[in-house]
């Protein structure tokens, strides 16, 4: 079993597709381990995009980020990583096909829906940034 971290963004909220795309995480036999509501700090996002903080388009991800409070959600399945992944498509949702989620929610490259850690390693890093060990339960 496999742990990642997903994460409803902004343009996900605003537009009320969680419960469509979490339909489709469910669909794929995905257990969720643990979810809050958060709104997002200055700090937090920094230490996630810490990778791109240093670039000219950051101030433009924080901003967005911030913008509203999101879902954090300890998503636990077989293959989980790769296999949400899978079903979002392309982080630029203009190139993503229909039948994905970002295809067919996303708009653009960062209002693509839903973060997903990249691989098994960044899932446990990125799960220990938002949850307590307390907070994620086994399916």
């Amino acid at each position: 079993m496999e742990r990642t971290l997903i994460i409803f963004k902004p343009d996900c909220m605003e537009k009320r597709h969680v419960g469509n795309v979490l339909d489709r995480f469910e669909r794929a036999g995905f257990c969720i381990a643990g979810c809050k509501m958060v709104q997002l700090t200055a700090k937090v996002l920094r230490e996630h995009y810490a990778h791109v903080a240093g670039l000219p388009f950051y101030p433009e991800i924080e901003k967005f980020m911030s913008s509203r409070p999101v879902i954090v959600m300890a998503l636990e399945g077989h293959s989980v990583v790769r296999k949400v992944r899978d079903l979002l498509g392309p982080t630029d949702s203009r190139k993503a096909p229909k039948g994905t989620i970002r295809g067919d929610f996303g708009t653009e490259m960062m209002r693509n829906v839903v973060h997903a850690s990249d691989t098994i390693e960044n899932a446990k890093i990125e799960l220990a940034r938002f949850f307590e060990p307390r907070d994620i339960f086994g399916a």
